[in-house]
């Protein structure tokens, strides 16, 4: 795991990050495209020496020729300069954005979930938009330096044909920066706002599209589109004012361009009228006028890419800076251990106590859904330790001791609602391809019929979610995932609600089969795993009120009977 003093806190250690490992990459992609700039500031530097040169010696083929051979040349440095110079920079753009999205992604995948208040939406927004405009910042400053080498060179070649052009070119480009600078501001202010909104806005759709059945069953889906198209509508309406602003800023710059290139034209032509310079200067001051308004196009551009990639960065950071919710141990559990919960509160558990030997397969009995949720997110170590009172021991070692990877090895807690992700029902079942307990998963959990189905039986193609599966369906291709895992404590919560009795029946009866031998607990109030179960604990207003058999607490207990029987 990622120690605090290896993650950058402020976009600006991003950013420096970024130079810094590309430096290479960016000295010979600046010199490049720095020959790029000056040989099209040369070109009508070019033209002007050569139209001086015919009217002073007259016509020659010779001279003619050399002519030619000189503009052939900055013509072919021009081009090949500008294409290595861009593939360069634009392979270590691309590679450096790639790294940012691992690390990101790096940082939402961590068993640990970090402190920061964003969604997965928003993460997976700066996973991607994020670490590509930061790694622009890659291409910006050696575009930046080379349309500095080709203003420059154009005031050195005005210069020397009089002062005043060169002075002009200098003066003119440093008050067009300061006017651009000043509005670049509220274009990287603007911008962040913008990539926050419509990460909000990504985050709120994919819930939406995630609850969009339960919400039409229970009648919220136009609260919840009201609720996604006011978020979606503050995103469209940033949007535009970071458009009005980027308008603003091409526009004012395109201006401002122009009107010094016309001030050296004009300037230029008023020289020459007076006869203080000659006609090739003429021509080279008119030709570098109009060349030179691509390098200051790039260059007044170069100050709001920066102040974007720079919000990008920040963006960035919020994630990589984040701090751990919590900090886990080193130990590891041991095979074979029980498992212990000691006087839990959390949520609606109230001084929740209960041992699971190993190899058992209990049953807890849940009277509230929200008490079964609650002691499903403590298994699973969504809850951090220190937020909740009392200790989960396994083998007699406290959860707040042990290695969050080590405990996850160790005991699987399958949520009712498991992701079902784009691929095959193989790599759902058996996503890193070394499980080699399939086929028993199948069987257990009762898809063979889904696999029969199909021509390509497990290699059937699945879409993100599981869009082309019944609800059953999925539910049984996430069980059959959780058995291939063949931990040593499996945990289910509900884990057949959306199947009918019979099939209902026979997956418990395969569970108990399958899982005998290692520890299994099933939060649920199907009958048919209440049967199955070695022993049945009622959890009632969030504690252990009964503990027996499923079939004395049908005989004995009322309150269990109403509860779970169908």
């Amino acid at each position: 795991m990622t120690t605090d003093t290896q993650r950058p806190r402020h976009g600006a250690a991003i950013l420096r990050t970024a130079l810094r490992r590309n430096i290479a990459a960016m000295v010979w992609g600046t010199l490049l495209m720095g020959l790029y700039q000056a040989g099209e500031t040369a070109f009508p530097i070019a033209l002007g020496l050569i139209v001086e040169h015919t009217m002073r010696d007259g016509r020659s083929l010779q001279a003619l020729a050399v002519s030619i051979g000189a503009l052939a040349v900055i013509i072919t440095t021009v081009s090949l300069s500008w294409r290595f110079g861009m593939r360069i920079l634009q392979k270590a753009n691309t590679t450096e954005a790639h790294r940012w999205r691992v690390k990101v992604a790096a940082c939402g995948l961590q068993p640990v979930a970090r402190d920061v208040d964003l969604k997965s939406g928003e993460v997976l927004t700066i996973a991607t938009e994020d670490a590509d405009q930061t790694a622009d910042i890659i291409e910006v400053v050696p575009l930046l330096i080379s349309s500095l080498v080709a203003v420059l060179v154009a005031a050195v070649a005005l210069g020397l044909a009089d002062i005043r052009l060169g002075l002009l070119v200098i003066v003119g480009t440093v008050a067009i920066l300061s006017i651009l600078s000043v509005m670049s501001r509220r274009i990287g202010s603007s911008t962040q706002e913008q990539q926050a909104r419509v990460a909000r806005a990504g985050a709120k759709v994919a819930d939406l599209i995630t609850g969009l059945r339960p919400l039409h069953g229970f009648g919220g889906n136009h609260a919840a589109f009201r609720s996604y198209r006011k978020v979606s509508t503050e995103a469209k309406h940033q949007s535009i004012t970071v458009a009005k602003v980027n308008g603003a800023y091409a526009g004012t710059a395109l201006a401002l361009n122009a009107v010094l290139a016309g001030a050296v034209t004009l300037t230029a032509g008023w020289l020459a009228f007076e006869g203080r310079i000659n006609i090739g200067e003429l021509v080279m001051a008119v030709g570098l006028a109009q060349f030179i308004m691509e390098p200051l196009k790039l260059f007044s551009e170069m100050p709001k890419y920066v102040m974007i990639a720079r919000a990008s960065a920040e963006r960035m950071a919020l994630v990589l800076s984040a701090p751990p919710v919590m900090t886990p141990g080193s130990e590891r559990p041991t095979a074979g251990s029980d498992l212990e919960i000691d006087c839990v509160r959390h949520g609606t558990l109230v001084n929740l106590k209960l041992q699971v030997k190993a190899g058992e397969f209990v049953a807890i009995a849940p009277y509230q859904p929200r008490a079964a949720a609650d002691l499903a997110a403590v298994l699973a170590m969504r809850v951090p330790p220190a937020a909740y009172e009392g200790a989960v021991r396994i083998g007699g070692r406290e959860l707040a001791d042990l290695s969050v990877e080590a405990v996850r090895e160790h005991m699987l807690v399958n949520p009712y609602d498991g992701e079902i992700f784009a691929g095959t029902l193989r790599t759902n079942i058996d996503p890193s391809g070394t499980s080699r307990t399939v086929p028993d998963a199948v069987e257990a959990s009762m898809l063979t019929d889904v696999v029969a189905l199909h021509r390509e039986g497990l290699d059937y193609g699945v879409r993100d979610r599981g869009a082309n599966l019944s609800g059953g369906q999925r539910q049984r291709l996430s069980l059959a995932r959780a058995l291939a895992a063949d931990t040593d404590v499996l945990v289910l919560h509900d884990p057949t609600t959306a199947v009918d009795a019979v099939t209902e029946q026979l997956i418990a009866r395969n569970v108990a089969k399958l899982r005998r031998g290692r520890t299994t607990i099933v939060i649920t109030s199907s009958p048919a795993f209440l049967d199955a179960a070695d022993r049945v604990l009622v959890l009632d207003d969030g504690t252990i009120t009964a503990e027996d058999t499923h079939r004395n607490l049908l005989a004995n207990d009322e309150a269990y009977c109403l509860a779970v029987a169908r």
